[in-house]
């Protein structure tokens, strides 16, 4: 079927990313990764110390008598002292030969035994067996038509715009995965400009792959005015006013972070890493912080934290075993200097968790006045989660009572990245920042705008930080259909969308906390069936009809967007007998490279699959959303190992008619009933809030009107 093309100019980085990925063949995202981000690193330092090596060679000026052998030369200019067989001029005129792979190792092995900072950092994975040579040989040929380290690249920063982007394409590719070592870099400015970390001690404790620091860094040099006198030397600014630790788990993670600090000439001598973690092996411990900035793993449930119910970090109560966000939270708050503050990312069940462990804890941190600033932010920003998110700013050095709670999850124009990507642009990151200084600078020029903004008393501060339950006004939907509304009304309007959304988020995680229950209710409550008795299968294929979303059934993933995976393929393939999906369909993977993968089809209203794949509808008398808990609970892994033939072979088989022969329990009857009312219920309230939002856009005028006014 033809493809709708779309046309539009490519940037540097976007270019050199589509011709890098075409060498990569069959090679995974994580491995590859790391190939093509350590041959960027070595093209910029050879191109620093090339430049550098022809000003010594002339022996002009402040470079007269100077040794261009001599690696101490370049280490004074803070240049990487590149041996001659690792430089890029080398290993381009050898890209072609069989031991390109052996000669790429070499080099990284070369650097990191003459520059101490990089020991055990540089990837040295070249001559694998599976890393094709040619390949290899053709990314060397294009990272070096692209200048990165000379004067002129660096002022352009053509390095940062290529390594950032990479970054985020890896994670993009990589999905969830992604997530272990890179946050959107629309998220890492916002928290960096509400922050400010103009002089101190920054400290991420989850670093990644250095992303915090890279922002601070352009953040002061965006600001070098702010230090002009006190410091006579512009360049290398950062290092002069702010010192950076982190920690990682990660090792290979570790060693991006490292590489990447490196490119920019950041000191990452206290860039730790520790298999152990922050929790179990604090690598700094008696650190005490002027800055926190970090984005912590979402909702973690293996965090140990059942060997550290004692623990000193604990101050406002022990965090629950089964979700480490109040862990990382006290862990910051331990790490705060008298004034620090942290700016940090959590899921948004954090801001209202039922647990009474979180309450407790929450409760002392509103008490103790610790809690600044709240932003709810839009969903589909990160890429191991489509759900909203939130930004929490902690300060010891609070002067007043107060604390801001700030709506961005709607009502901004974001930009879209791709169906289930958006990015917070310039303006969204600006609109919230100005909003946060303001209150927090200008007081008496800050004001509340309903459904966007409210400073709140801690006196009025419920066990929630939900910025909903605060900053929304009540009103009814009738109000939508007079067009004479006036301007306060509009605001009115927005806010209520604001609230019921936040409200809807709430009930939504505790509907799904419902199902998981009476899942796991080992009562008499229980009915056991057959698969077969539950499911009926669907052939029904696209044809000729327009295309819907391709969907993808992976082991680790589930069911995912096959076009963000597989781009090019999709583009050319025949799709007319793809079997057609349905919401609440369940995908069944019973042959190919994942046999056996599982899922429920919940991304997309209608898409269609690979007619490899078994498509089931849940009978009627069945609540749907049950049986695909069921089917995607750790019981079916368990089920799952045991049919197929070998982790070790990469086809194997899965017996359809095992599967569907599988008995299952399931809540009784009644209980799903009551599940699907709620369910139902949960519908009407997404309705109302699209009846809202349409009535809203009715009044365009009006908005128009209001806001050219401001």
């Amino acid at each position: 079927m033809a493809k709708k093309k779309i046309s539009k100019e490519t940037s540097l980085e976007e270019t050199l990313w589509n011709s890098a990925n075409k060498l990569r063949k069959n090679m995974d995202a994580a491995e590859y990764k790391h190939i093509v981000l350590g041959l960027v690193f070595l093209k910029y330092i050879s191109d620093s110390f090339e430049e550098l090596r022809k000003k010594l060679e002339k022996g002009e000026g402040e470079y007269e008598g100077a040794d261009p052998d001599d690696p101490e030369e370049y280490r004074a200019e803070n240049v990487f002292y590149v041996p001659e067989k690792a430089r890029w001029e080398y290993l381009e005129g050898n890209a072609k030969k069989t031991t390109i792979g052996v000669d790429v190792d070499s080099a990284m092995e070369l650097i990191e035994n003459d520059n101490a900072l990089l020991k055990g950092v540089l990837p040295k994975e070249y001559a694998k067996e599976n890393l094709d040579k040619q390949s290899l040989g053709g990314l060397i040929d294009l990272i070096g038509t692209i200048p990165l380290g000379d004067t002129e690249s660096k002022t352009k920063d053509v390095l940062g715009r290529v390594y950032e982007y990479f970054l985020g394409q890896f994670a993009l590719e990589e999905g969830k995965k992604g997530g272990q070592f890179y946050t959107p870099t629309c998220l890492v400015n916002l928290l960096v400009a509400m922050l400010e970390p103009y002089e101190g001690r920054v400290f991420d404790p989850c670093c990644g792959s250095g992303g915090m620091f890279v922002s601070s860094e352009k953040f002061i040099n965006a600001h070098s005015d702010r230090y002009r006198g006190k410091y006579t030397e512009i360049e290398n600014l950062f290092d002069k006013v702010v010192s950076v630790y982190g920690q990682e788990s990660n090792q290979t993670t570790w060693r991006l972070c490292k590489m990447n600090l490196a490119l920019r000439g950041i000191d990452s001598s206290n860039i730790k890493w520790n298999n152990e973690g922050s929790f179990l092996k604090d690598a700094h411990e008696d650190l005490k912080a002027d800055y926190i900035i970090a984005n912590p793993p979402f909702n973690d449930g293996d965090w140990s934290g059942e060997t550290l119910s004692d623990d000193y970090r604990w101050s406002y109560g022990i965090p629950p075993v089964s979700n480490a966000n109040y862990a990382w939270i006290q862990h910051f708050v331990t790490h705060l200097s008298t004034t620090g503050k942290a700016g940090f990312l959590l899921a948004t069940k954090s801001l209202a968790s039922e647990s009474n462990a979180e309450k407790e804890i929450r409760k002392g941190l509103i008490e103790d006045n610790l809690v600044e600033c709240i932003v709810l932010l839009p969903g589909k920003l990160f890429y191991t989660t489509p759900a909203p998110v939130c930004l929490w700013i902690l300060s010891r050095g609070k002067k007043t009572d107060k604390t801001l709670f700030i709506d961005a999850s709607h009502n901004m124009e974001y930009k879209s990245l791709d169906r289930t990507h958006i990015q917070f642009t310039d303006d969204n990151i600006r609109t919230v920042c100005d909003t946060y200084h303001q209150w927090l600078n200008k007081f008496e020029e800050y004001r509340d705008i309903p459904g966007y903004c409210k400073s709140v008393s801690k006196s009025n501060i419920t066990d929630s930080l939900y910025p909903g339950h605060y900053i929304g006004v009540n009103v009814t939907a009738d109000d939508y259909k007079d067009r004479n509304i006036s301007q306060k009304q509009v605001l009115s309007n927005l806010g209520e969308i604001g609230t019921r959304m936040s409200c809807l988020e709430q009930e939504s995680a505790k509907f799904e906390e419902l199902v998981k229950n009476a899942i796991a209710n080992t009562s008499e409550k229980k009915i056991k069936v057959r698969l077969s008795d539950v499911l009926e299968e669907s052939i029904e294929i696209l044809g000729e009809k327009e295309e819907p979303e391709i969907l993808s059934c992976t082991e680790n993933a589930g069911l995912v967007l096959q076009s963000e995976r597989f781009s090019k393929r999709v583009a050319t393939e025949d799709t007319s007998k793809y079997k057609i999906v349905r919401k609440h369909d369940i995908v069944y993977n019973p042959y190919l490279l994942w046999a056996g993968a599982i899922d429920q089809c919940t991304i997309v209203d209608e898409g269609i699959t690979s007619p490899a794949y078994m498509v089931f509808k849940v009978k009627e008398e069945y609540e749907p959303l049950i049986v695909g808990h069921v089917l995607k609970s750790e019981y079916m892994k368990k089920w799952y190992w045991n049919i197929s033939i070998g982790t070790h072979e990469r086809r194997r088989t899965a017996s359809p008619e095992k599967f569907l022969n599988l008995e299952i329990e399931l809540p009784d009857f009644d209980t799903q009933k009551e599940i699907k009312k709620l369910y139902s219920d949960l519908m009407q309230q997404i309705k109302v809030i699209g009846d809202l939002q349409a009535a809203l856009a009715s009044t365009a005028s009006d908005l128009n009107e209001f806001f050219t006014g401001i």
